[in-house]
């Protein structure tokens, strides 16, 4: 069955479920169109923006996005949004995974087997059927050890590129005011103060206010010369979708002035912080402080997120300080596995793995050239050194 580039199979596409493997005959794949897997995803405990049709479709024009659904005894226990890259020339295709395969119930006693189940169906269809290089990059894990990670090295893939700098800063976001002032740095605490008396108004908006937001992050944009390579096409598509789905916008003003704003994705046990954007007055306001602070109250009160995820800092010391105060005595830094990648045919894996050196080739000289223009911020964060398991 053939589907266009960054389409997924429609309904009327669908195949019928197939279950895959003797060893997890009770483990179902079940091939989905990309509303329908949206709207049955909005409920997973392990649910991330990357692994949502209407992000990945516009994030990744030039792949074909192949939502799957896996059901275990008729009841749906997770999925996988897999990115379907053809190989230049056409010499073949590598079926990629971020952030998945997601769990509906991450805190289900059999959890760790069923996600052992879903990567057997994956490597069933994509490595044994389809002949394709399996690329898996797993989240950061809140627990000991990173689980996901250590079951893919067990059931054979191989270690592939690490992030120049994998630390994510996780607040734990169910704590009482008084726990979770007590858990920020002094530093970070002392700033929080010093914010609540500068006459600033935290506000919770509509998506109808995504305007203010846009020129919020322009102009901040321009200011701090950052080099910015995330997903910010993709706000106008997340916007427009139903809830759970669609992001939450916060300011923070002082008089009638916006001085703060962030968009936070809070669907599933983790809310990831997606964007910010500050004005000039911002920091001697202490805005950022003030706007975190808020942002922690409302997801505790408003959400089941159970960690909020402030994601990295891209090399930059000034965000690991401000992210590791916040994170505080309470929350967690836990790096982001490297990527794991599995191929049946020793073919598919030298393809694959070429396509991905040749891929962390041209990022390394990418980064070079923004370091040599004069007008642009420079990293100066040393990376931390990665665990045993990750080496």
């Amino acid at each position: 069955m053939s589907v266009s580039a960054g389409a997924a199979q429609t309904h009327d596409e669908r195949v019928a479920p197939t279950p895959v493997g003797p060893a997890t005959a009770s483990v179902v794949a079940r091939p989905v169109d990309g509303a329908e897997w949206d709207a049955v995803v909005s409920g997973f405990d392990g649910l991330c923006q990357e692994q949502l049709f209407a992000f990945a479709s516009i994030r990744w024009p030039g792949v074909t996005a192949e939502p799957r659904l896996f059901e275990r005894h008729g009841r749906v226990i997770g999925g996988a949004l897999v990115m379907v890259q053809r190989l230049p020339l056409g010499v073949g295709q590598i079926a990629i995974i971020k952030w998945g395969p997601m769990l509906a119930d991450t805190k289900a006693a059999d959890a760790a087997t069923l996600y052992q189940a879903m990567i057997e169906a994956l490597v069933a269809e994509y490595a044994d059927e389809r002949g394709m290089m399996l690329s898996v990059l797993p989240h950061a894990s809140t627990g000991e050890g990173n689980s996901e990670y250590r079951a893919l090295r067990e059931r054979g893939f191989k270690r592939g590129a690490v992030l120049r700098f994998p630390d994510r800063y996780l607040v734990n976001l169910r704590l009482s005011d008084e726990a979770q002032r007590k858990s920020f740095g002094q530093t970070w605490r002392r700033q929080l103060n010093k914010s609540e008396k500068s006459g600033l108004v935290f506000e919770h908006a509509g998506a109808e206010r995504i305007g203010d937001f846009k020129a919020l992050y322009a102009a901040m944009s321009d200011r701090k010369q950052f080099p910015d390579y995330s997903a910010f096409d993709t706000l106008d598509a997340l916007m427009v979708l139903d809830q759970p789905l669609r992001p939450e916008l916060f300011f923070v003003r002082r008089e009638d002035e916006l001085v703060a704003g962030a968009l936070i994705f809070k669907a599933g046990t983790r809310a990831v912080y997606l964007y910010g954007a500050t004005n000039d007055k911002a920091l001697p306001l202490r805005a950022g402080y003030f706007m975190h602070w808020h942002i922690i109250r409302w997801l505790r009160d408003h959400t089941r997120a159970s960690w909020y995820d402030l994601g990295g800092t891209d090399g930059f010391q000034g965000l690991h300080q401000f992210k590791k105060g916040m994170v505080g005595d309470e929350g967690l830094i836990r790096p982001v596995p490297p990527v794991a990648n599995f191929a049946t045919r020793p073919l598919a894996y030298a393809l694959g793995a070429g396509a991905f050196a040749a891929r962390e080739a041209y990022n390394e000289l990418r980064r070079h050239i923004e370091a040599v223009r004069p007008s642009r911020a420079r990293p100066d964060q040393e990376p931390s050194p990665l665990p045993p398991e990750f080496r």
